[in-house]
């Protein structure tokens, strides 16, 4: 099995948009990246409804995620609980490096806004596969780092795969089952 995750960039219009309508231009792009996703693994793109709390609900077995950012999107189904984040690489405020990882998870790797935004984008992978929010991010803990490419996620007394790809300035987790990955970006 294959899982195809695409990204997809948002148009220079749809980057100049601000509040309501911004969030609804790149809703409508992740969508389209979902769709694209659902072609490449053979899959018909179903309903996309959530539970209460905002996680996606699977359509004929299919489970579904996405992420949207200002220059772009990412989306992604498969036949087990899966999760996608797609981040800009970029620097933030220094106090934000406290609030994704603690001392131990620093320790493994270099303490720099690449290394943040590939901690922060595995366990957002990972609490949008387990279906659960981002308040719980300081229980997810990096448990090893397996090459530039691939860590592994402590979270709920289980261990998550999750495989990174960078591309410009930016970089997508995909919290996967050990499947093959082929990254589709346009």
């Amino acid at each position: 099995m294959k899982l195809h995750p695409v990204i997809l960039p948002i148009s220079p219009e749809d980057q100049r948009l601000r509040g309501r309508e911004r969030v609804l231009a790149q809703s409508r792009r992740a969508r389209e990246a979902l769709a694209r996703s659902c072609e490449a693994s053979g899959v018909s793109l179903g309903p996309l409804t959530t539970d209460a709390r905002g996680a996606p609900i699977p359509f004929d077995n299919t489970h579904w995620s996405l992420s949207h950012k200002a220059r772009f999107v990412a989306a992604v189904v498969g036949p087990t609980p899966i999760g996608i984040d797609i981040e800009e690489i970029r620097p933030r405020n220094e106090e934000l490096y406290a609030y994704v990882a603690g001392a131990a998870e620093w320790a493994l790797a270099d303490r720099n806004w690449e290394t943040f935004f590939r901690y922060w984008t595995a366990k957002e992978a990972v609490l949008k596969t387990a279906g659960v929010g981002i308040s719980h991010l300081r229980k997810a803990r990096i448990h090893a780092l397996l090459g530039k490419d691939y860590l592994i996620v402590d979270y709920g007394s289980h261990l998550w795969p999750v495989k990174h790809f960078r591309f410009q300035d930016h970089i997508v987790a995909l919290m996967h089952d050990d499947y093959a990955v082929v990254w589709d970006l346009r």
